[in-house]
């Protein structure tokens, strides 16, 4: 039991690290000593009653949500795991470290995970099926577990080329790191420098991290349970995918999930002008600016294929 422990607190720190410890406990356990850093970020929420509020620490925390969710959908998930659009290597990896900074993972086990569901989506091999295994499990639990821990490296050769991508996988833990002692350091200058914003470390640190980043997870978790659960159908997609107004809202245009599992290649999931897709709208920018490019659209033919299947019902 000590050994495990042990791995598991060094694996906070480097994710490459082997299991081998023996004897092996069920791989879908949830692993305790690993899975502490998560639980701690959330108690972290509590200290909003210690530490008050100000509207720097509010703007703050809703800054990096916005900044965060944004490279998590254009990024982790339309450009690592659909590669949706391309990007230079630089382009690449500074959206790669704020998309790492939300505390999910390395781009390759987040798109690696990500494909895997695609090809298995709501059979008994995806990891987090809410048909298959429940809405708790689909929503938080899959991804705590021994099992779901490593990347599936054999679904991403294309990313693994990148040497900066795979020390940033391996190190995951560092980003955050890192961003949670700027807002703290950041909070501490500014209550010498600027006492007029009401704010401190320990504030910033709250609100800029721990509330923006648990926030961060369960909006974007909504995708995996949510969304297999709740919404409309347009198309007759061989899992349960929904789109729902409400989670796209949330997720910056994710929540258009049945489009989605319809058509993943599309850097568009919300089809139609009147999807709201807030990160389809940031990706516009970052091409007219020539960050990125070759935007990969949905063909008419394929978003226009559910009247086939409405008409064919109709008979």
């Amino acid at each position: 039991m000590t050994k495990l422990i042990v791995l598991a607190l060094r694996r906070w720190i480097d994710s490459s690290l082997a299991d081998d410890a023996s004897p092996r406990p069920d791989e879908r356990s949830i692993d305790w000593p690993r899975v502490l850093p998560f639980i701690l970020l959330h108690l972290g929420c509590l200290g909003v009653i210690w530490v008050g509020a100000s509207a720097l620490a509010m703007v703050a925390a809703a800054m990096l949500f916005a900044v965060r969710m944004f490279a998590i959908t254009a990024f982790y998930h339309r450009y690592f795991a659909h590669r949706a659009f391309r990007a230079s290597r630089p382009v690449q990896f500074v959206f790669a470290l704020l998309a790492a900074s939300a505390v999910q993972r390395g781009p390759l086990w987040w798109a690696s995970h990500h494909r895997h569901h695609h090809a298995h989506s709501d059979r008994a091999s995806d990891s987090h099926s809410a048909r298959q295994h429940g809405f708790f499990w689909s929503h938080v639990g899959w991804f705590l577990t021994r099992e779901n821990f490593p990347a599936r490296l054999h679904l991403v050769r294309d990313l693994s080329r990148y040497p900066e991508l795979v020390w940033l996988d391996r190190f995951d833990a560092l980003v955050p790191a890192v961003l949670a002692a700027a807002l703290y350091g950041v909070g501490a200058w500014l209550q010498q420098a600027a006492p007029e914003y009401g704010t401190d470390g320990l504030q910033l640190l709250v609100w800029g991290f721990c509330l923006s980043t648990v926030a961060l997870h369960h909006a974007t978790f909504t995708i995996n349970s949510l969304a297999h659960r709740v919404g409309s159908r347009r198309y007759l997609t061989r899992d349960d995918s929904r789109n729902n107004l409400w989670l796209a809202l949330l997720t910056f245009g994710e929540g258009w999930h049945n489009n989605h599992h319809h058509y993943p290649g599309s850097a568009r999931q919300g089809f139609y002008w009147w999807e709201v897709d807030l990160t389809y709208y940031g990706l516009r920018v970052l091409a007219a600016l020539r960050l990125i490019r070759d935007l990969r659209p949905v063909p008419a033919a394929v978003r226009d294929s559910h009247q086939d299947s409405v008409e064919s019902s109709a008979r």
